[in-house]
């Protein structure tokens, strides 16, 4: 939350796991999301499903933005007992779909993102190899912005479209 610059106000809004915040920062739950897996189309050993046997044999691209701890999917794959060996990590969800495009790897990305990848015709979205569980997506700001109109405006119309779009809890 530091990074971002919502502690201090500086950042209007942030949208986002909220692990912790501080008390000058206000959070709402949007929704819960989950996790699927993303391969290039043409993978030859990759069909309609992915094992647990295949995923841990994989290579797989990591998004770890910059002053992220290894938690979340981390914790996940440890607590199921899946093994995953990270060839690269990335610092934006952004550079995934073109390393996946061009290799055999895989990515276990949020599904909300995955829906979003599955229109490039390059890559493939599959369910993960095991339930990885659900984790919220929420909405965090200073508190100084609480009363401000715009603001206010602002976060409704971000909490209509999560209700809209989102994934059911």
């Amino acid at each position: 939350m530091v990074e971002t610059g919502a502690v201090s106000g500086a950042t209007e809004i942030v949208l986002g796991r909220i692990v912790d915040p501080p008390d000058n920062m206000v959070v709402q739950h949007l929704m819960d999301d989950g996790l699927a897996c993303v391969v290039r189309k043409d993978h030859l050993d990759v069909k309609d499903h992915l094992t647990q046997e295949q995923y841990e044999a994989m290579k797989h691209v990591n998004v770890l933005p910059p002053g992220r701890m290894r938690a979340g999917l981390f914790q996940a794959l440890q607590q199921r007992g899946v093994k995953r060996e990270v060839a690269v990590s990335v610092t934006h969800f952004l550079a995934v779909p073109e390393m996946i495009a061009v290799s055999d790897y895989c990515a276990t990305l949020p599904r909300l993102i995955c829906q979003r990848l599955a229109r490039d015709e390059r890559l493939k979205v599959l369910p993960a190899p095991v339930d990885l569980g659900t984790f919220p997506v929420e909405l965090a700001w200073h508190v100084r912005y609480r009363s401000d109109p715009a603001h206010r405006w602002l976060r409704s119309l971000i909490a209509d479209v999560a209700k809209e779009r989102g994934l059911p809890i």
